[in-house]
């Protein structure tokens, strides 16, 4: 058992570990990708959401306004998509 062993862990090494990582690899190299359709469902869906965004905003400014004991939750907070939603409705009313 002891020739056996010095024989054993240069195999795995030399040979077992080189063959795990290079499948792996592999797996890697063939695992899907985003498509350009699939970046463009995103875009869609991410300004449906700012869009969504905008309008919950404003119910919830309508609400607040209509009732002063009513607590915000949304749109009292500065969204992180403001600046974007306002050039988002410039660009719009360009086209």
């Amino acid at each position: 058992m002891d020739d056996l062993t010095p024989v054993l862990v240069c195999a795995v090494l030399f040979i077992g570990l080189p063959w795990v990582i290079l499948h792996y690899i592999t797996k890697w190299k063939q695992a899907p990708r985003i498509t350009e359709e699939d970046e463009r469902l995103l875009d869609e869906m991410q300004a449906l959401a700012r869009r969504l965004e905008d309008r919950v905003m404003t119910v919830e400014r309508i609400i607040a306004a209509d009732n002063p004991d009513w607590k915000p939750g949304l749109g009292t907070t500065q969204s992180p998509y403001l600046s974007d939603l306002q050039s988002d409705r410039t660009s719009d009313r360009r086209n």
